[in-house]
């Protein structure tokens, strides 16, 4: 696997600056996470996981996003 410094993320900055290493993800495809100087964690995007999803769990990540995303109204909704 080849990796760039800037997909590089020390773990403190994961925990501090989620957001940012999202937003990482998001334009580099993947970040690597280093803990104590060594490679410890691959953080993907779900559309650009490795690993294979069944159709039942991509609509699982979906639905989720749109929950998340929408909450507030479909709770107004319900009321």
């Amino acid at each position: 696997m080849e990796v760039s410094t800037g997909q590089i993320v020390s773990v403190t900055e994961a925990n501090q600056n989620f957001s940012s290493v999202a937003r990482k993800v998001d334009a580099r495809g993947r970040v690597l996470i280093f803990r104590n100087n060594r490679p410890a964690y691959v953080m993907y995007g779900v559309e650009s996981c490795p690993l294979d999803l069944t159709d039942d769990e991509r609509v699982d990540v979906a639905v989720r996003r749109v929950l998340k995303r929408h909450r507030a109204a479909l709770e107004g909704l319900s009321s």
